[in-house]
């Protein structure tokens, strides 16, 4: 996934199925790399004590998973699928786009050392907020943008986020990036949160595609290579 602004366990199959011909034939020919995984496992509820959580949705979710590796305060991420119906989602079947679910990145941060409003810059950096269902080349409900919230003062933060985004197009001074008109990013509860499979995890930190590991450096501004 092309960002918008400009030792890990087996890559190929990751790679074999980002997009709909390659989910059914293979990069390689060799099939589908995916009809036998097993369901993944929900995510705790609630984050440790003195910390919190905050769940995001923006396109695939190993460019904006590193995005948030990078922001001191955060002091762990992982990628999972949310925002839908199916009680037993895994990678294949949320490709689909018949789960309901989108792909997304959950965050335990620290409160005193980073403000909510400082995941949602990363957020509002990092994407498209314009796009339906879309970010990049990614197209389908699976890659929707989403900011799933965990508490009131969360809801609050990010409705108030969206309304500055949309003045911000209305007076012509958003990014030049941004291809349409209005905000479209939903804002919904945080619901049931499913932890993909461990290739997912932190996967351009560990590599990616091409085994060239990118910069989790609180601080760092590196671009991000979405493959790797």
């Amino acid at each position: 996934m092309q960002s918008l602004r400009s030792g890990t366990r087996t890559c190929r199959p990751v790679i074999a199925s980002r997009s709909p011909r390659l989910q059914t034939m293979g990069l390689f020919g060799f099939g589908n790399l995916f009809t036998k995984q097993e369901a993944c496992k929900l995510a705790p509820k609630e984050a440790p004590s003195g910390l919190k959580l905050a769940t995001f949705a923006g396109g695939c979710f190993w460019g904006l998973e590193l995005a948030y590796q990078r922001v001191p305060g955060v002091t762990s991420t992982s990628v999972g699928y949310t925002g839908g119906p199916d009680p037993k989602p895994t990678y294949d079947s949320v490709c689909s786009g018949r789960t309901g679910h989108a792909e997304a990145v959950q965050c335990t941060y620290d409160p005193k050392e980073c403000s909510y409003e400082q995941l949602l810059d990363t957020f509002f950096g990092r994407i498209d907020p314009t796009t339906l269902h879309r970010q990049g080349n990614d197209r389908g409900t699976q890659y929707r943008s989403a900011i799933y919230y965990h508490d009131a003062e969360q809801q609050k933060a990010a409705a108030a986020r969206i309304e500055a985004e949309n003045q911000r197009l209305r007076s012509g001074s958003a990014p030049s990036g941004w291809a349409g008109d209005r905000v479209v990013v939903e804002l919904q509860p945080a619901g049931d949160y499913f932890i993909a499979e461990d290739y997912h995890q932190q996967y351009l930190a560990k590599g990616g595609r091409f085994g060239n590991p990118q910069s989790t450096a609180k601080g760092c501004t590196d671009r991000i290579r979405c493959y790797g």
